[in-house]
């Protein structure tokens, strides 16, 4: 699955299409189960936003039955992924440990299928907190937020002083680009030992390194997100530059998208003040890779 799901992005990469710079409008239409309700995460995002599909919602081609419909023939899924944990025999006899394994369904857009009547529109599950809509709330919102410095000549971020620094607003072209390089640092800044502490941020990483670019992923994916959330669009500048580095990473490790998409999505919920819990319902499964 892992080869099947790093496939995909490494052919849309080496076309020039960067699948997480695929921008949606508002959080309100991030895919979604047709049945559930539920909006697919992390690498679903990506893939289901590639397919170019204007409506929102997927099912499976069971579900597509069950709803008294069909896919039409010819038709092509999408895989989805989600994580199931299972138990494992632990190091200690008789001791039980549960372990996460990557687990798929393929899915169908709703415009795929005929048969199946939506009137009145489909309801939205939304979320049972009200999340920041505009990137100024985001920003205002954002729990343990590191310090902002700008006046800066560049954007980055430093995990030894846990400070962002940022060129001022006015040197940007639009406030979207402004916002979407801040996303970015802000990611990057959840990866903080205070925070999510995350490997790729809390250990010393050199240039052009597998940990290197998994976090340039992490913060990139991360951005998308909320760049999505807040709906705005915008392109950062440095994509460009990272784009062959990301393809030779992803080529030798087959496992890097979907954790870094994984991992873009923690992070992303952490700055939104987010607590997803995973579901233990079938149905809900493919939601949550």
């Amino acid at each position: 699955m892992y080869d099947q799901i790093t496939d995909r992005i490494i052919t849309m990469l080496e076309k020039g299409t960067i699948p997480w710079r695929k921008p949606w409008k508002s959080q309100s239409i991030f895919p979604r189960n047709l049945v559930t309700k539920k909006a697919y995460r992390g690498i679903n995002v990506f893939l289901l936003h590639a397919m170019g599909y204007e409506s929102p919602f997927w099912l499976t081609f069971r579900q597509a039955l069950e709803l008294g419909g069909n896919v039409r023939k010819g038709e092509k899924a999408c895989p989805v992924v989600f994580w199931k944990r299972i138990d494992v025999e632990g190091r200690e006899p008789g001791e039980k440990q549960k372990i996460p394994m990557l687990r798929y369904y393929h899915v169908f857009n709703l415009a795929q299928c005929d048969g199946i009547k939506i009137s009145p529109a489909p309801a939205i599950d939304t979320p049972s907190i009200s999340l920041p809509a505009k990137p100024e709330e985001i920003l205002l919102h954002m729990p343990e937020r590191p310090e902002i410095q700008h006046g800066m000549r560049k954007a980055y971020y430093s995990p030894s002083a846990d400070i962002v620094g940022m060129p001022d607003k006015s040197q940007f072209e639009t406030g979207a680009a402004y916002y979407a390089t801040l996303f970015h640092e802000l990611t990057h800044a959840t990866g903080h030992r205070t925070r999510l502490n995350r490997p790729t941020v809390t250990e010393n990483t050199s240039f052009g390194s597998e940990p290197y670019s998994k976090e340039e992923l992490i913060a990139e994916m991360g951005a998308a997100f909320l760049c999505g959330q807040s709906g705005i669009e915008a392109t950062l500048a440095n994509s460009a530059a990272y784009l062959a580095g990301w393809l030779e990473q992803l080529k030798n490790d087959r496992t890097m998208i979907v954790q870094a998409a994984a991992q873009a999505q923690k992070a992303a919920d952490f700055i939104l003040g987010v607590k997803f819990e995973e579901s233990t319902s079938a149905s809900d499964q493919s939601i949550a890779a």
